[in-house]
């Protein structure tokens, strides 16, 4: 039936089919009604939370802790890159680490897929449809020039007699090798391009199925393949044969039959652009609206000179008595140096002279 002739039908319970149900549980994401709630909490694997139906969606739904299975994850630390509960909090192993709300970073996630959404299905996507339809224009001028090539022989044949049959085949032959050769590349390059496109479909619809789900856990193990698909497939950079009739020569007729240029490929790793708007992802990563607290570290001494990373983990920290020390983002000392020179940060270079 035609969905623009027909009614839309009521909301229903999940489990018994009653029309218009007045609750939902936000964990299994299931409409119930009142006689179906008792049946749907007595699963004790799962957890539920009952809401009334307009307020569907309103309870977070908390990854478990992988440390302490029956505690709720409601924070998470930046620097180990996991989701924590208020048991690891008591523990030693996230003193000193940036905690922020868990919701935070879900929030972040969820901006992320939808760039990467947005970004597949407005450019990558349809750029590799865009390439992948200029192949059978390809193979069209391929077979096109071979057989402007075979009818060349052809007519340069029929000036000749017997004697040159032999090599009238073998150039033919050479065509169809050629062209052979090249279809095998324009073939693969074709499934290659085909078997990405599929995965950028089904990415698109993972990444759907993320953003409708709100399911931190799935949401929050989702690794984006944005920098993978990027990539552009390299553009060949096809030099077609050409079949040069040359005068007749009794003595020459191998050579003076004609010449048949040889055939050769080549790829171009930047031969396709990818246009991005501004809205967009970009190599370069963005910046940040407001600045992020990393790590605190205390160190053992009062007033600090000069600050400059050494690399992602590490930092060079000067004091004022020409003491060097190095801290990873633990706040572990890892090195210290006494100095006759502060650390130049206007350059950005680290020049220390040891005494």
């Amino acid at each position: 039936m035609d969905p623009r002739n027909s009614a839309q039908d009521v909301v229903r319970c999940d489990v018994c089919n009653t029309p218009v149900p007045p609750l939902h549980c936000d964990f299994c994401q299931t409409n119930l009604c009142k006689a179906c709630v008792g049946e749907h909490m007595l699963d004790f694997s799962k957890k539920h939370q009952i809401v009334p139906f307009q307020d569907r969606g309103s309870t977070p739904n908390y990854p478990n802790c992988s440390e302490h299975v029956k505690e709720l994850c409601k924070v998470y630390c930046e620097q180990c890159d996991v989701s924590v509960c208020i048991y690891c909090l008591s523990t030693q192993n996230h003193q000193n680490h940036n905690l922020v709300d868990i919701l935070s970073i879900i929030e972040r996630k969820i901006k992320h897929l939808q760039r990467d959404l947005e970004e597949l299905e407005k450019c990558i996507h349809p750029k590799y449809k865009e390439i992948v339809n200029t192949i059978p224009l390809q193979k069209a001028d391929l077979n096109k020039n071979s057989q402007k090539l075979t009818t060349a022989i052809d007519k340069q044949g029929e000036v000749w007699h017997r004697e040159i049959d032999t090599i009238i085949t073998n150039l033919k032959s050479n065509v169809e090798e050629m062209e052979s050769k090249h279809l095998v590349i324009l073939n693969k390059q074709e499934n290659e391009i085909t078997r990405t496109i599929s995965e950028i479909s089904q990415t698109i619809a993972e990444l759907k199925k993320l953003l409708d789900s709100k399911d931190v856990s799935l949401v929050s193990t989702y690794r984006s393949r944005i920098d993978e698909f990027r990539r552009l497939p390299p553009k060949l950079k096809v030099s077609l044969p050409n079949f040069t009739p040359q005068k007749i020569n009794t003595e020459q007729l191998d050579k003076q039959f004609g010449l048949l240029s040889p055939f050769s490929i080549t790829t171009e790793d930047h031969g396709y652009s990818l246009e991005t708007s501004e809205a967009g992802s970009s190599p370069l990563k963005p910046l940040l609206d407001e600045p992020r607290i990393i790590s605190i570290i205390q160190t053992q001494h009062k007033y600090l000179s000069s600050v400059t990373c050494h690399s992602d983990e590490e930092i060079w920290m000067c004091y004022s008595k020409k003491i060097m020390s190095l801290y990873n983002l633990r706040g572990k000392l890892v090195n210290e140096e006494y100095t006759d020179t502060d650390i130049d940060q206007t350059t950005g270079v680290e020049t220390v002279w040891c005494l």
